[in-house]
């Protein structure tokens, strides 16, 4: 009997998990197909979102090399303007095709084009592209002879101490403005600076030049 019994009281467990079992499923069924049908769904969109991406960035980088052969050829072949231009105008890579621009045509002395190529640079990302243009805006004015203006950059410039950008290029170039203005105590001044501060490198060792140099003409 005490066999029987726990047979009995087996197969009673057994039904008994299977009924909740089926209850739980009956309950639980759809908010289980909805959260697994939203989760697919999600993925889907993330799987989507990457490629979109990737495809992009592949683009752009046909682009940016597009546009690099293209500022190769400008010295040789001066009609390439017109397709730089072309291409500067276009999305994300519109402040490197401008500053290609700018490039040539301040190699060319050309100071009004390459003031309206670097103002067409947007000024949203504080990042090498954007230095780079400060600075080359300043080499114009200097080149102008408006030395407040360039001065008024680098001064800027350097009040950030931006860290996606060599400070010692924008010293170097604001110490030789002071010599080339007349201002040689000052000029000699911040050649010290630099060559102290900035010890390893181009600049650094440059400036030590221009230090003896300005030091002999005493």
């Amino acid at each position: 009997m005490k066999r029987k019994e726990k047979r009995q009281l087996k197969k009673d467990e057994l039904a008994t998990t299977l009924t909740k079992f089926v209850k739980f499923a009956k309950r639980w069924t759809k908010p289980i197909i909805a959260a697994f049908v939203a989760a697919v769904f999600i993925c889907m969109i993330i799987l989507g979102v990457k490629i979109v991406k990737a495809r992009n960035v592949r683009k752009e980088s046909i682009l940016l090399n597009q546009i690099f052969e293209i500022s190769a050829e400008l010295n040789n072949d001066s009609t390439k303007v017109e397709e730089l231009e072309k291409l500067a105008g276009k999305g994300t890579l519109t402040r490197i095709g401008y500053l290609e621009l700018a490039s040539y045509w301040f190699e060319k002395e050309e100071w009004d084009k390459t003031i309206e190529c670097l103002q067409r640079i947007p000024e949203r990302n504080k990042d090498i592209i954007y230095y780079k243009a400060k600075d080359l805006m300043a080499q114009v004015y200097i080149k102008q002879k408006k030395y407040e203006d360039a001065l008024k950059i680098y001064d800027k410039i350097e009040a950030k101490k931006p860290k996606n950008f060599p400070l010692d290029v924008i010293l170097f170039h604001k110490a030789q403005m002071l010599e080339q203005k007349g201002d040689i105590q000052l000029a000699t001044e911040l050649y010290m600076k630099i060559r102290d501060e900035f010890q390893q490198t181009y600049y650094g060792y440059e400036a030590s030049q221009k230090v003896a140099k300005l030091e002999r003409k005493k």
